[in-house]
């Protein structure tokens, strides 16, 4: 039995999340949530939030207990891009890509 949570349009770039959960994956909740609460990264505060949210999936859909679960699989994977342009001198401009990103992390029972 798994339990899966989905955080769609970040906008936090994924090779920025990607560091952090690296952190994370195949930890148990208590050491992963400690490990987000302590980093200090961006990322770490909707990690979190997405965590919890994990957690309470398995515990209320899926009768899972709590107390076992561990992050089998956590990924992160490009969402949209917003395109914005930035003046330059001589009459050029410049694009700016502000990137999002869509994070799916799934847990298990040991």
């Amino acid at each position: 039995m798994e339990a899966r949570a989905y955080l769609r349009h970040l906008r936090i770039g994924p090779r920025k999340v990607q560091i952090v959960l690296d952190q994370i994956r195949n930890k148990p909740i208590n050491e992963a949530a400690a490990i987000l609460k302590h980093t200090s990264k961006s990322a770490c505060e909707p990690l979190f939030k997405l965590l919890k949210s994990a957690v309470a999936n398995a515990g209320n859909n899926h009768d899972m207990n709590v107390e076992s679960l561990y992050i089998a699989e956590c990924f992160v994977c490009p969402g949209a891009v917003l395109k914005r342009m930035r003046p330059l001198s001589h009459g050029r401009s410049t694009r700016i890509l502000k990137r999002t990103s869509h994070i799916t992390m799934v847990l298990k029972e040991r």
